[in-house]
């Protein structure tokens, strides 16, 4: 990340979706599928508008997501890049004092499980405490 720039910024940094045909079998998509590479703002609203307590995992959400851009698969690779830039501006959000309705739920997508949490420990022990809370509710 470029220095002074931050999680928040490459969010909303303009980037489209872009709709490819996948070139070859990889990372579980056949080539040939029409598949969704994500832009984080999409991702960022797809995530914002679940629900309190709708839990997805990030398989669930990429179908999703491939289903309402007319596409077979989304790009399971750019997801995890994606998730990361959702995560770590979500976590910006709380540290800065954002309300809890005012920062993206990632919560709602990322579990104990998740590779992306896993590299923001801090942010991971918060997010769990959210959902654990989200789920006794």
């Amino acid at each position: 990340m470029k220095a002074g720039t931050s999680w928040a910024d490459k969010l909303r940094d303009g980037k489209q979706h872009q709709v490819k045909v996948v070139p070859i079998n990889i990372a579980g998509m056949k080539k040939g599928q029409m598949m969704l590479v994500p832009s984080a703002r999409i991702v960022d609203a797809f995530i914002r508008r679940l629900p309190e307590g709708r839990l997805l995992d990030t398989r669930e959400l990429r179908a999703r997501l491939a289903r309402k851009y007319h596409t077979e698969v989304t790009c399971p690779i750019t997801m995890g890049f994606i998730l990361r830039i959702v995560a770590e501006a979500a976590w910006e959000a709380r540290q800065a004092g954002a309300a809890k309705g005012d920062i993206t739920p990632v919560w709602r997508v990322l579990d104990e499980d998740s590779l992306t949490l896993k590299k923001l420990p801090k942010a991971a022990a918060a997010f769990f405490h959210t959902r654990r809370a989200e789920e006794a509710a």
